[in-house]
């Protein structure tokens, strides 16, 4: 939740920011229209003002139909999609650039770096596309504090976080091979650090103008606001990486101290975005509690990252750069609208810590489709979609790869398996956090969009080596 203290539970609007002080600020309060009830004074309050809330929820969360909701999906669905695509083929011709080929430990930067925007910007997405929902961005100063202490909140993240896949990739790639570098080590860590934060501010930047453009045109923002997040995402934060890594590799040699004084100057930035992040009560709470899915999902996204190392360096696997983006990146935008979704649904019709009749009991697959529309429309935009984006692919004589029919056979197979795993995983893992007290908007995207890049570099790493194994292969592949 975004707001501040609990109102009083006859109170119809919520305090303003600066009205909360330092008090006591709750992650788990829920974003309702009127404020936030539990237990016994819900109970009460629910018999009394039972019509006012129903017409309050219907002025705050209309019905969408499935047309309506897909065509919304759509656009930002494929703009992300022609990001990630775009983002693939930055990522296969950069993948010959000197910084690339003797340092490989940079592509363990790579799924770790781009799921920054799972971590952050659609993390920030989801919280405002909730805020907004539920009326708490209609005053002009209780907006701009919200965006202000979300946007210092997360270029403190970035930094630490980008810290922090630097020396994940130094342990990961070098530790276990018994041979380390100082100055390269210091150049991962510079390029990291300094790309997680400039494509961090870019796109903060972006996500804010998105959502407040989706209040104003009537536009559900759980619905566009995380595709776009991810849809230049991508493609801006490999652009700075290469750009970045290479320039620093450049001057290794004759100017070794550029390196650590990039990575000093971000670093000391840090306390600076801390002050402000701390001023507002809606990210102070974050800023101490909101840690552990950013560096956990970090190191699952490493992990892909790990995998990605290693199969770039086999000759027979290297086609598969060019699509890791693009199915990460689509599995990642799919799980966080649902997720996004399912949060502003629990906030609406639930308390923390209650979960609604139909998610109560064991949970089993099926129930991820039965009960929520918007996981059919999802789980069916999966494989049109990528026909769409191979293609895109093809036509622009990138990836290595002929489109055989059992190439895009094993492909669309592995992407429609991730999504329906993420999409299982969504559901059982925002209930979760929800009924343990937390807010899903916070917690559960870093998690499911880096499981997305764990699932989609492992899946398609697996398909590559079936498709070597049953001869299915190129005779360009690796060129």
């Amino acid at each position: 939740s975004l707001d501040g203290q609990n109102p009083e539970p006859n109170s119809q609007h919520g305090l303003t920011l600066s009205d909360c002080g330092d008090g006591s600020y709750s992650e788990t309060e829920p974003m309702l229209p009127k404020g936030s009830l539990s237990g016994e004074e819900a109970d009460e309050e629910e018999e009394e003002d039972d019509e006012e809330k129903q017409g309050s929820d219907a002025r705050n969360m209309p019905k969408e139909s499935p047309w309506a909701m897909a065509l919304q999906i759509l656009v930002p669905f494929l703009l992300a999609g022609f990001g990630t695509v775009s983002a693939g083929m930055v990522l296969d011709i950069v993948q010959h650039w000197e910084a690339f080929r003797y340092i490989t430990e940079i592509f363990i930067l790579v799924p770790a770096l781009l799921g920054l925007k799972g971590n952050l910007e659609m993390t920030l997405a989801s919280r405002l596309s909730t805020a907004v929902n539920v009326g708490k961005m209609d005053s002009p100063i209780e907006k701009w504090n919200l965006i202000i202490g979300n946007l210092a909140l997360k270029q403190v993240q970035a930094t630490v976080v980008g810290f922090l896949a630097a020396v994940a990739a130094v342990v990961l790639g070098w530790i276990p091979e018994g041979k380390f570098q100082m100055s390269h080590a210091v150049l991962l860590c510079s390029s990291s650090v300094a790309t997680a934060f400039i494509a961090s501010l870019l796109q903060g930047i972006i996500m804010v103008g998105v959502i407040v453009g989706s209040k104003k045109t009537g536009i559900n923002p759980d619905n566009v606001a995380t595709p776009i997040a991810a849809s230049f995402g991508d493609l801006i934060t490999l652009a700075i990486l290469a750009w970045i890594s290479q320039g620093l590799y450049n001057c290794l040699d004759s100017y070794s101290y550029v390196s650590t004084l990039v990575c000093a100057f971000f670093l000391c930035l840090t306390p600076l975005w801390i002050v402000i992040s701390s001023k507002h009560p809606a990210s102070r709470t974050l800023l101490y509690s909101g840690w552990e899915p950013v560096i956990t999902a970090m190191v699952i996204s490493s992990i892909g990252g790990l995998i990605l190392d290693k199969t770039v360096s086999d000759p027979n696997l290297a086609g598969i750069v060019v699509y890791t983006p693009v199915i990460n990146g689509i599995g990642g935008n799919l799980v966080a609208i649902q997720s996004s979704r399912i949060s502003t649904h629990l906030h609406f019709h639930s308390a923390p810590g209650e979960v609604p009749e139909e998610a109560k009991g064991c949970y089993y697959p099926c129930r991820t489709f039965s009960n929520h529309r918007s996981a059919q429309v999802l789980l069916l935009l999966v494989i049109p979609g990528h026909l769409i984006f191979l293609y895109t692919i093809h036509l622009m004589k990138s990836g290595h790869t002929t489109l055989t029919p059992i190439f895009m056979a094993v492909y669309l197979a592995a992407a429609l398996l991730q999504v329906l795993l993420l999409l299982c995983i969504a559901d059982w893992m925002v209930h979760s956090i929800w009924r343990s007290g937390k807010d899903p908007d916070s917690f559960s995207i870093p998690y499911l969009t880096a499981l997305g890049d764990l699932l989609g570099t492992a899946l398609l790493a697996l398909s590559f080596h079936f498709l070597w194994l049953i001869g299915d292969q190129d005779s360009d592949v690796g060129d």
